[in-house]
């Protein structure tokens, strides 16, 4: 059915969206949103076999999801128009209280009253954050892809779309329910002084100009969690842009991946992956609406990125780091051949990350490079 849509003409986009729509209609979940999301996304990146195979994994995953019982229908509230700022405090309260129909509720007279997507955004990430890396990170992201995935199929279909993810916004655990938050040093307790500081530390960096260096970066990847937060403080003060932040954040639980070494555990892979699936979703939300309750998840990602410290014990060397990569091809198609052929190969890690930084460094175009 893909190949055939694809073959009469019907965009990328026309699919994700009738398969989204037949997802809000038959689960009660966002399982297999996210594939087509991000599917989407690379788009047009991709070619059309590539672009086939993506859309078919994310439209199968929504299948396989809706065998339960679909999500019930909620109402708006009644009345007259609500301030945007009530219904933020009326949705942070039903999710603090794990109430789901009240939450939805709210969402939805929010989406019925024409709230701009700013506005949603804000919502929806203020009652996310107010657990602190909630779900490992999972719920940030998929609210930030279910935002993404209304900027591809359109906002009209918000009352669908959105409602998706509130169950799992209230039933979500935090890090402030966790013990390796608490102790042996007590993150929380700072982490919830700088978000009740976030608003005048924002109006006063607004003020004034920041110029970084790269010092932040080491200090993001050190073993002082209240000097981290400290400096990203300070930068906030100093002017710095909470979008530059936020991207600097993500660009260290990035190196926490690149810095794996193979004598890690394989399934430690995964916190180190979930933190830069939460902090690459935290950038995306603050460059969609800085607001005071989005930027403080950047604290709460560069938290999740001091908790993994000790999976880059010993570091790994960065790509070319251990050797030359003269050796390797320099034509694009021979690099991008020889990357398939290496992940065909077992516990090739360090090969293919060679070859992608060869490709790299050599300017060759990016595009081709995602497809393959």
């Amino acid at each position: 059915s893909i190949i055939g849509l694809t073959r009469t003409g019907a965009k990328p986009s026309e699919i994700v969206r009738e398969a989204a729509l037949f997802c809000s209609r038959n689960q009660d979940g966002f399982g297999g949103l996210a594939t087509l999301t991000i599917a989407a996304r690379l788009a047009p990146m991709l070619s059309e076999e590539t672009l086939y195979h993506a859309l078919l994994r994310g439209i199968v995953e929504i299948a396989d999801n809706s065998g339960n019982a679909p999500r019930r229908p909620r109402q708006e509230l009644d009345g007259e128009a609500y301030p945007s700022g009530q219904l933020k405090r009326w949705f942070r309260h039903w999710v603090r209280s794990r109430h789901r129909d009240g939450a939805e509720r709210v969402l939805l007279t929010a989406i019925a009253r024409g709230q701009l997507p700013a506005e949603i955004s804000d919502l929806l990430f203020a009652g996310v954050s107010d657990r602190i890396y909630a779900d490992g990170g999972h719920l940030f992201d998929f609210t930030n892809k279910a935002l993404e995935l209304l900027d591809i199929i359109g906002w009209e279909h918000a009352a669908e779309i959105l409602p998706l993810v509130v169950r799992q916004i209230v039933n979500a655990r935090g890090g402030e329910e966790l013990a390796h938050w608490s102790h042996p040093v007590d993150i929380v307790g700072p982490l919830r002084r700088i978000e009740a500081e976030l608003p005048e530390v924002l109006g006063a960096g607004s003020r004034h100009g920041w110029n970084g260096d790269e010092s932040l970066t080491q200090t993001l990847l050190g073993d002082d969690p209240l000097k981290i937060l400290q400096a990203l403080r300070e930068a906030l003060e100093l002017g710095a842009e909470p979008a530059v932040l936020s991207r600097r954040v993500a660009y260290a639980a990035a190196l926490r991946l690149a810095r794996f070494p193979k004598t890690n555990e394989v399934g430690d892979w995964f916190n180190a992956q979930h933190t830069f699936n939460f902090a690459n979703a935290v950038h995306q939300a603050v460059r969609r609406n800085p607001t005071p309750d989005v930027v403080r998840a950047l604290f709460h990602a560069a938290m999740a990125v001091y908790h993994d410290r000790f999976l880059n014990v010993p570091a790994a060397k960065l790509p070319g780091a251990n050797g030359s990569l003269d050796g390797l091809p320099k034509g694009a198609a021979e690099l991008r051949a020889l990357l398939l052929k290496t992940l065909d190969q077992r516990s090739e890690i360090d090969e293919a990350g060679r070859i992608v930084a060869r490709y790299v460094r050599l300017g060759h175009p990016f595009e081709p490079l995602v497809d393959a």
